[in-house]
This record gives C-alpha cells, structure tokens and sequence, in this order.
C-alpha cells in the first residue's frame, strides 16, 4: 500500500474481491452491504460496527473453510522480494530447519537493529517463541505466535491489566477499536492475521499451507497464536 493510502479502502477491497473470488458475487454484496462510503474518516465506532455485522453476514452465509479462506486472502503480506533468499535455499536444499532458522534470525535482527530494543527484552520475547519464524512443532507444524504490534510493545510488557494488555496487542486498528469500546468481533476476522504467515510460507515452499487459529485476543486469550500445517513433500 503506498504512502498516504487509505488504508480502510484498501482492506475493503481486498475483501471484497476475495469475497467475490472464494463465494461469489451475491455473497460479495451481502456481506460488503454498507461499506461504500467507509474510509479512514470515518468515525472509529463506525468501522468496528460495519465490520461486526459483515463477520456476522459471513459466518451465516459460507462455510468455516471459507470464511477463513476469504480472510487471510485479506492478510497485510511479508515483502515477497524480502523472501527471495530463504525460498532460494529450500528449492536448493529441502531443508525446513535451515530456512527456519533463517526466519528466526531475520526476526531478532529486526528487534535488535529496527526496533533497538534492550537485550533483556529481546530475550524475553525470543523465550516467548513470538515473531515471524514461530516454532517448530513436530515435522510439517509451526505455532506461530504474534508479536505485540511494535508502537505498544513495551507498554503490554509492562503493562499488568490483561483487558488494556489486549488492547495493546493487535497490529489491526479494528480489533483494537473493538476491544476498547467492548464491541464484539467475530475471531474468524483473525485469520486476516493468520493470512501473514500463510503467505509467508506459501511464498519460501511455493506450495499451498493450511493455517489454524489457536489463540486470539477476541477470544480473551493474552495472544494470537497460529499453527501453520506445511504440505508433506
């Protein structure tokens, strides 16, 4: 999305076209009902209230493989160029722990260099197994946990009140709305977040991956916590 985007707009329309892609057009314009004159200036209390219904509309009118499907076609993406090393080395070497790894040090250099965080609260979320390479579980599974969007990390670490805690912690400006006002949220928008790591995934393997919401913050859980299933070879 380039500088000065309207970032409502923008997520609007991937919804509806992957709406229109998964179920088709009657479904696109169910659900999309109401949503043509929503933007970034739009009230806040507005956009959360549209997006409860829409999920809502969603829930009853497809399938749970669908409604998720249709949401993390939604997802913010991992710069696919930013990926070309790490799919480069599995098509050389097969090697899952390798490129694995290669994720894991990418999300502490990040830590380190971009946010310049102190070593004790690196520590700390590396121990937490949070970031973009998640952690190996079995041969094929990777629970992949998100970290705290990057401008509150340090206030949800610090902070004790698992309510305000929640709401520092989604990257969407949705969910954060919603959990502050107490408007309920449908989880299946979460897979709109668990979109990014499916992305990221399908981009290294070139193969289709499965993801599987675990733990969300509009469940009441402390994070958002995914498995991502890897095809078998």
């Amino acid at each position: 999305m380039s500088q000065g985007s309207d970032f409502e707009r923008y997520w609007l329309d991937k919804l509806a076209n992957c709406l229109e892609t998964v179920a088709g057009e009657q479904v696109r314009r169910a659900v999309m009902a109401g949503s043509e004159e929503l933007s970034d200036a739009t009230p806040r209390e507005e956009i959360v209230a549209w997006s409860q219904g829409a999920m809502d509309r969603l829930d009853g009118l497809v399938d749970e493989g669908a409604a998720r499907a249709i949401l993390a076609g939604c997802a913010c993406q991992y710069p696919r160029e930013a990926l070309q090393d790490v799919r480069e080395v599995y098509e050389a070497t097969g090697d899952l722990d390798r490129v694995h790894g290669m994720l894991q040090e990418r999300f502490e250099s990040l830590l380190v260099d971009s946010l310049q965080l102190e070593p004790a609260t690196v520590e700390e979320i590396v121990g937490r197994g949070w970031g973009l390479a998640g952690v190996r579980q079995g041969e094929r599974t990777i629970i992949a946990t998100k970290i705290p969007k990057s401008g509150f990390l340090v206030e949800y670490l610090n902070e004790t009140d698992p309510e305000v805690r929640r709401q520092y912690y989604c990257h969407c400006p949705r969910v954060r709305d919603a959990l502050k006002s107490g408007q309920r949220l449908s989880a299946t928008y979460c897979y709109c977040g668990a979109g990014y790591y499916k992305g990221i995934w399908e981009e290294i393997l070139q193969q289709p991956v499965e993801v599987e919401l675990l733990e969300s913050v509009l469940q009441g859980d402390e994070v958002c916590k995914i498995a991502v299933h890897l095809p078998e070879v």
